[in-house]
């Protein structure tokens, strides 16, 4: 039986979680000779008793030990050092925005991209469509009457310079904040497009090492819509029931809500999986919707949802919203941003994939 468990020490304290198919075979290789991790031994030495959670399968599982880990933070899962650091590129509010960095989403009509794993991933991509379109990078808050002197940028054609009111917030809107909604929302071929211009245009002239650096920008920018733009597709249903074969026949069965695994169960072989369902469904947890692309769970979970759910033998069985992904989105670029990752800059073509 697949499931979760739960190394404790004596004042009941979670000193490691773990993931198993088989959770006794699992524990018991613990304590064995072929163990010789010394953290392990340490945390074994502490350890007063191990708990075991059950779970319906293995998406379950690892749901479960995701949720654990990151309310627990055991001291003994390498993850709970280094928790998934969820960031944010904002596009602010104000008459002439900018891009800012942040780590929470206000329940407002702001343009963001991400989620991010760290502030420097989030900074590449915020480079990039500097690169691209001429978004102010001062961060003066400027409104229709305030004025100061233009930076350097305005002299050197990189800014449109609104500081001096140079440019009006309608054409500044056009210009620069328009191209970065459209980008993370639905369309990033126009950054896209640019992006690659300006790495031809260096590899053209030798300059290979910038050439390079703005490659790693358009791999930030793709990166982060197309991860935003495949979780917000699984996010916005509000109800997705799906089921796939399980091991031993019946099926294994699961009921997303907004991205949030609400509940897990498996149908006997040769029974209709609808009833077990329909048991599921009224059990399952009320997962309100929210903002944001991840409004209900954490990035990485509604990502592991999203590999079950994609695998060939997965089928979908209910589903109250259509899953559905812009038709002009960044998944039709997947095949530049794998050239982007793996060749060099002057490998890359304005060419469209």
């Amino acid at each position: 039986m697949p499931g979760v468990y739960i190394f404790r020490a004596a004042d009941d304290r979670p000193l490691y979680v773990g993931t198993s198919r088989d959770i006794a075979t699992r524990v018991r290789s613990y304590f064995t000779a072929a163990e010789k991790r010394a953290r392990i031994s340490e945390m074994l030495a502490a350890a007063e008793r191990v708990e075991a959670v059950e779970c319906a399968h293995s998406l379950e599982a690892e749901v479960r030990e995701l949720r654990l880990i990151a309310a627990h933070a055991p001291p003994y899962n390498r993850r709970s050092k280094y928790p998934e650091r969820q960031v944010w590129l904002k596009l602010t509010d104000e008459a002439y925005p900018r891009l800012s960095v942040v780590r929470d989403l206000a329940p407002t009509d702001s343009a963001y991209l991400g989620p991010f794993r760290s502030k420097q991933a989030a900074e590449l991509a915020a480079a990039g469509f500097h690169d691209a379109v001429p978004l102010r990078q001062c961060t003066h808050r400027l409104s229709r009457r305030t004025t100061m002197p233009a930076c350097a940028l305005a002299e050197l054609g990189r800014c449109p310079a609104p500081c001096e009111h140079r440019i009006t917030p309608e054409e500044y809107e056009h210009r620069a904040a328009s191209p970065f909604r459209t980008a993370t929302r639905d369309d990033p071929g126009p950054v896209v497009d640019a992006l690659l211009a300006r790495i031809e245009a260096l590899s053209s002239a030798q300059r290979y090492e910038e050439a390079a650096v703005v490659r790693g920008r358009l791999v930030a920018v793709l990166r982060a819509a197309l991860r935003m733009q495949r979780l917000a597709a699984l996010t916005g249903i509000t109800e997705l029931a799906a089921a796939r074969p399980a091991a031993r026949g019946g099926w294994e069965l699961a009921l997303v809500r907004h991205g949030r695994l609400a509940g897990a169960g498996v149908s006997p072989p040769g029974v209709h999986p609808r009833p077990t369902i329909a048991a599921i469904r009224a059990t399952a947890e009320t997962v309100l919707p929210g903002h944001g692309p991840v409004p209900a769970a954490t990035a990485e979970e509604t990502e592991r949802i999203l590999s079950w759910l994609e695998r060939p033998e997965t089928r979908l069985v209910e589903t109250t919203d259509g899953w559905t992904s812009p038709v002009a989105g960044a998944g039709r670029f997947r095949d530049l941003l794998t050239k982007a990752e793996n060749g060099g800059s002057h490998q890359l073509s304005t060419e469209r994939s």
